[in-house]
């Protein structure tokens, strides 16, 4: 066994039921044995490097299981659209308004948006009284994220919903 891992023969020793401070690498090794625990390079670039003895399988296994909790903690973000044309009358915008609201209710952000065909795209005007007059009535559901903004054959608006108290 080369107990010269990369030139070094002196490591700081951290741990549980060890006296901290300075072993000869071979010594280190030993106790590591001795408790039937892993020698485990925590800092390679201090002088001289600091290891520690630990259950290396145990600290791995932790630390997914820290990284499984913390990602069932998080929340996904959900991006709900509703789609409108330039002219769009007046029942289906209640239709699609109500839709919304429902959506800004479930914590879903929504993306609100006008698509203009062909030479609709001379009603750009329309088409942004109308994400405006949206976001106005949905004002007490959500807040507007972004004004609309024409993309392309698009006007798109975001709304995120109002946090619960």
């Amino acid at each position: 066994m080369n107990n010269n891992i990369r030139g070094v023969q002196e490591v700081r020793l951290v741990g549980e039921n060890i006296e901290p401070g300075v072993f000869k690498l071979a010594e280190a090794l030993r106790l590591a044995d001795q408790f039937e625990l892993d020698l485990v390079e925590i800092s390679p670039n201090a002088e001289p490097p600091v290891c520690k003895i630990m259950d290396y399988k145990k600290f791995v296994y932790e630390q997914k299981k820290r990284d499984k909790a913390l990602k069932a903690k998080s929340s996904q973000v959900v991006v709900k659209e509703i789609r409108f044309g330039p002219q769009t009358d007046e029942h289906d915008y209640e239709f699609k308004r109500k839709n919304a609201e429902k959506f800004l209710k479930e914590g879903a952000k929504l993306k609100a948006f006008v698509f203009f065909k062909g030479r609709s795209i001379i009603y750009k005007d329309q088409g942004q009284i109308l994400l405006l007059r949206l976001a106005t009535d949905l004002e007490e559901h959500g807040k507007v994220e972004a004004m609309p903004v024409l993309e392309g054959k698009r006007m798109i608006m975001f709304i995120a919903p109002k946090k619960k108290k």
